[in-house]
């Protein structure tokens, strides 16, 4: 690494196997950028309160202190429990980093939220691999936000590691199936445990509707909180080109 590298520090959920090699394929195409990781606990999404403490605020400071040890630029929380857990969550987390640790601090969700208002997007469709009510729940919190989910597809599955095993052949069915059916201003993968960042650039040629995928706006987040313009990253869809 350079003097000139930007050291972009990544939570991750412990059972999860998508987001290291994307992100590390996404900071590499930044340029003069690089991915490091800190785990936590995480094996199952649901609405049980077990699956809900395993996002207390105390185990992502934990992990968030060690990503302070490298001297990282930024640190970005590349999970979207603030889907369902109401996205107050991650800006009072963000808010706790940056006390903690001294590092700006961004998430996948609150960067979706920014490129979705930027995009003046009003009418979502969501791919997500989670059960029903998490689902619900998310759909719930965006119409609160003045959002409103016109098409939907979930898996079913609550077991985190799972959700990396879904095949990003399915995942783009699914993408062009909400497509057609919602008619929506933008589309999401609603998990950073979903090998579909990658798929952006097929969507928006195939559809014309941005993919705006999670691990992909935990990125585009933490270059722009690193002062990086994200117009470098290319090949990974068109929220790259929003400053």
């Amino acid at each position: 690494m350079t003097a000139t590298t930007t050291c972009l520090g990544v939570l991750t959920p412990s059972s999860n196997t998508a987001l290291e090699p994307l992100t590390s394929a996404l900071a590499a195409s930044a340029g003069n950028c690089s991915a490091h990781f800190s785990r936590f606990t995480v094996t199952e999404i649901s609405l049980a309160e077990g699956a809900l403490n395993q996002f207390d605020d105390s185990k992502i400071l934990a992990a968030a202190e060690l990503l302070a040890d490298a001297k990282v630029d930024v640190i970005g929380w590349s999970g979207t429990a603030a889907g369902w857990r109401g996205f107050e969550t991650d800006m009072r987390l963000c808010e706790r980093i940056t006390e903690r640790t001294g590092i700006k601090a961004t998430t996948a969700i609150l960067a979706l939220n920014q490129l979705m208002e930027k995009l003046s997007v009003k009418k979502l469709a969501i791919v997500s691999p989670y059960t029903a009510d998490v689902q619900q729940c998310i759909i719930n919190n965006y119409r609160a936000a003045g959002v409103e989910t016109t098409a939907e597809r979930h898996l079913d599955i609550s077991v985190n590691h799972s959700f990396a095993l879904v095949e990003p052949e399915q995942l783009l069915q699914l993408i062009g199936n909400v497509i057609e059916e919602g008619k929506p201003d933008a589309v999401v993968t609603y998990c950073t445990n979903l090998r579909a960042a990658h798929l952006a650039e097929e969507v928006e040629r195939r559809w014309g509707v941005p993919l705006l995928d999670t691990v992909s706006t935990t990125v585009w987040g933490m270059l722009r909180a690193a002062g990086r313009d994200p117009s470098a990253v290319k090949g990974w869809g068109r929220l790259f080109d929003i400053a």
